[in-house]
Parts: C-alpha cells; sequence; structure tokens
C-alpha cells in the first residue's frame, strides 16, 4: 500500500505546479497562540514574516497534545489514529510496560509512523529532503541529510547521514556536544537549539533541500520548568526567533530567498499547573492497582492509569471483566479533582480522532482529561490522589480544544499572499499546503490545503 501510494506520487506529480521551489518547516515546541499578540513576547522575525505572509489566530493541534503525536501529524496531515504515533508513549499491554517514544530511543520511523509523510512524498516526486531532530524521523529512509531527535551521542551519530556528520566537523559545527548538552537540560536548550539551527544552515547553503524541517527546542523546555508567559518563556520565544531569523539568512546566502516558503508552526500551547492528579492511587485503594516496591505495576494488577500530561490513558488489563470494571471506575475518576472530562471508547473517535483498542492495542480503554491548573501523574510510589506542585510549572497534553492549548501559525514566502490573517486552522492543514506549494501531490489527508492563504 504505501509502495503504491509513492509510485502514484511519480506519476502524478508532473501535473502540479510548483508555487516553491523550497519549503522549509519550523516547529518553536510549545508557542502557543497567544504568544504572538502578547506584547512581553519580543518575536521581531516571526512577527515580519507574518506581515509580509499568512498567520493564523489560532492551530489546532491533537490529542493529546503532546510533542510526538503532533509533531507527526503536522507531517502527515492525518489525525493520530491514523498516523499511529498515538502518544510520547504506550503502554504495552503484554509486558505491563511504559514504552516510550519520545525521544525516538527504540523505534525507527517505517516502524511507528504508519502513514505517508510530506518528505516521502516529496522524495518520491524527485525531490530533496532534510529533517533536523524532527521527532518520529530516526531511519527515515526519505530524508537525504537528516540528524535524529535523540539524546544519546551513540544514537545521535547513527541515524544521522554520515557525510552529513563529516561535513558539520568540518564546517565546526559542534555536534560531539549533543549528550553533554542534552545532561545539561535546560542550561543546555539554548546551545542544542544554535547547533540545531547551524546545521540546517549548512543543509540551506550546502545543499539547497526542497524541503527541510527543523524543531527547536528551548521554548517548551522552559515552559515547562516555570509555567507559560512567564519571563523564562519569553526569553527562550526570542532566541527561537533569533534562529528562525538564522535559518532565513542561510536562503539568502543560498541564492534561494525568494525562492522558498517558510512555514513557523508549533506542536501545542501550554497550561501552568499547581496540582498533579494521580488516578493510580485511587484505583489503588480498590485493589485494581498493584505495585512491586511503588517502582513496577505487579502481575495481578487489572488497571493502570498512563500519564501524559494533562490526559491520562486508562488500560484494563483484566480483559475478561473490561466492561464491569470499566463501569466501576468510571464514574469514581470522572469525581476526582481536576478531571475537566472523560472521554470513553465508543468517542474515541468522534472527540479525540484516535482508534479503539480491540482495533490498535496500544490505545487506552478510557481517558481522562485534566482542567487548567492541573496535570496528571502516574506515579505508583505516591498515596495521595492530588499532589501540590510549589512552584507552579507547564504541562501540555490536554485536550485539543481548550484555548490555552492552541499552537501559533505563520506561512511566508514563496506563493504566500501577503498581510492576510485566518483565524482557525487544523495541523492536520499543514501537509496538505505545503505539498500544493512543493506541486507534490498528497492525497488521503485528513485537512485541507489552506487555499485563502496562498496566491
Amino acid at each position: 500500500m504505501f509502495r503504491s501510494f509513492l509510485l502514484s506520487l511519480l506519476a502524478a506529480s508532473a501535473a502540479f505546479a510548483a508555487p516553491a521551489e523550497h519549503v522549509i518547516l519550523v516547529s518553536i515546541d510549545g508557542w502557543a497562540h497567544h504568544y504572538f499578540d502578547d506584547p512581553k513576547c519580543h518575536m521581531p522575525t516571526v512577527k515580519a514574516l507574518a506581515a509580509n505572509g499568512v498567520r493564523a489566530k489560532r492551530m489546532e493541534c491533537s490529542f493529546p497534545t503532546v510533542t510526538w503525536t503532533n509533531h507527526t501529524t503536522l507531517v502527515t496531515g492525518v489525525h493520530p489514529g491514523k498516523h499511529g504515533v498515538l502518544a510520547n508513549a504506550y503502554f504495552d499491554r503484554a509486558t505491563r510496560k511504559k514504552v516510550p517514544l519520545i525521544p525516538d530511543p527504540i523505534f525507527n520511523k517505517d516502524e511507528i509512523v504508519k502513514t505517508p509523510t510530506i518528505y516521502d512524498a516529496a522524495k518520491a516526486a524527485g525531490l530533496t529532503t532534510a529533517g533536523v531532530i524532527w521527532p518520529a524521523s530516526r531511519g527515515a529512509k526519505t530524508l537525504d541529510w537528516t540528524v535524529p531527535d535523540v539524546f544519546e551521542q551513540e544514537l545521535f551519530e547513527k541515524y544521522s547521514t554520515p557525510s552529513l556528520l563529516e561535513e558539520a566537523r568540518a564546517a565546526g559545527i559542534p555536534i560531539e556536544k549533543q549528550m553533554e548538552w542534552c545532561k545539561l537540560g535546560n542550561g543546555g536548550k539554548a546551545q542544542r537549539d544554535y547547533m540545531y539551527s547551524q546545521l540546517a544552515q549548512h543543509i540551506i547553503k550546502k545543499h539547497k533541500p526542497n524541503f527541510l524541517a527543523i524543531h527547536l527546542v528551548s521554548l517548551d523546555s522552559f515552559e515547562h520548568a516555570h509555567g507559560r508567559q512567564v519571563p523564562e518563556a519569553y526569553w527562550a520565544a526570542n532566541d527561537s526567533d533569533n534562529r528562525v531569523a538564522d535559518l532565513i539568512r542561510a536562503t539568502e546566502e543560498a541564492g534561494i530567498r525568494d525562492k522558498t516558503t517558510f512555514v513557523i508552526t508549533t506542536d501545542h500551547g501550554f497550561v501552568t499547573y499547581t496540582k498533579s492528579i494521580n488516578p493510580n492511587a485511587l484505583l489503588r485503594k480498590d485493589g485494581l492497582v498493584k505495585s512491586v516496591l511503588g517502582k513496577s505495576l505487579a502481575p495481578d494488577s487489572q488497571v493502570f492509569a498512563m500519564a501524559e500530561g494533562g490526559a491520562s490513558f486508562v488500560y484494563v488489563l483484566d480483559e475478561a471483566n473490561r466492561d464491569s470494571i470499566l463501569k466501576q471506575i468510571t464514574p469514581k475518576l470522572a469525581k476526582m479533582e481536576g478531571v475537566s472530562g472523560i472521554v470513553e471508547a465508543k468517542d474515541f473517535d468522534r472527540k479525540l480522532h484516535h482508534l479503539t483498542a480491540d482495533k490498535d492495542g496500544r490505545e487506552p480503554d478510557l481517558v481522562l482529561l485534566a482542567g487548567d491548573g492541573y496535570t496528571f501523574t502516574d506515579s505508583l510510589a505516591d498515596s495521595a490522589e492530588i499532589i501540590p506542585n510549589d512552584p507552579p510549572k507547564g504541562a501540555h497534553g490536554h485536550f485539543h480544544g481548550d484555548a490555552n492549548l492552541y499552537g501559533a501559525f505563520v506561512i511566508s514566502g514563496a506563493g504566500v499572499k501577503q498581510g492576510a490573517v485566518i483565524e482557525d486552522i487544523k495541523n492536520i492543514d499543514v501537509t496538505p499546503t505545503m505539498a500544493k506549494l512543493l506541486g507534490v501531490p498528497f492525497p488521503n489527508a485528513d485537512g485541507r490545503v489552506l487555499g485563502e492563504a496562498l496566491k
């Protein structure tokens, strides 16, 4: 099926006009829509792009509003239930363990992304492609130049394009600092973004790819540590703006600025929280959750609630009694402090654009939603159902329709109108629009081409 998709693109691509020769997709992780008009947030480069292009006031993201899920939506144009990257992690019912997808420690792209990406389509159409720490792209065969979004130095170098690493070393780009800066946490985030931007600039100037995607990490990290719209977050947003300026200069030096479209967007917004909800603590009281020394799930546990920030994925492990257990726990979980909503499996597709567990065993049986000011934890060591957090911190993963979780979006350059503002878009619209700009057919996207933004 995937092969036939790519072959169909080769046959059809000649019929599509290409308003842009190059598209550069920049994700500023955690860049909520309200930052654009916030007078304390200084992002002159991005605002200049918007003034000469088009911006959306709000972009609806995917559920859960977490990094791996939403970056995959941005490059596939389909909802999570289709593309398969359901969250930053999933719970393996057989092993009774959480399996992390972030930051690509285990799986290659082809093992977890079930539908074609924009870079797959571009490559099939004969275009060149690049990805700089783009989530869920590790080992992607259709990226000509890439470094993966991983922490470990060994994995970083193993799954990077060998020639790109050689070129980076020759250019003095400090790729050997990857793991060291990752270990520094927030203290290394600006350095990492600078290095990743240098890599992207090098790719642009030397190779002039038709499509390049880059992920900037600083803003998200400082929001996690301090909450949204705080001095540390404003600084990080400005630093990301400087990295965008670097990329623009690179296109100018490469002589491709007038042929390039920039798409500046994000994966999710943010909530500032002061309390964490622990559904496992409540479920333990009924004997449904059991742990081994508070560290791992006991073999006879019947339920586990996995935290995804502002969402909790509840897995019923006792299949024989699943219906009765759900009937027992659903009203209790819905009454927990901070729980703003609960979504049963029958509503997964309609409300969350997810599948049910009978179609994908990685999906939960029940989803809990946290309200503003709250996040979830899946700690097995804590007995308290509500855990205070002081000082406040930031989280995401909440329901994609919550106002604070909407993302920002700016598109500017070749093939784009000037000075227009769109009220609302969805992140599933990003790939169809980029495909249109590149002249690459992209059938079967859930989103639409943002025709009102294009010339």
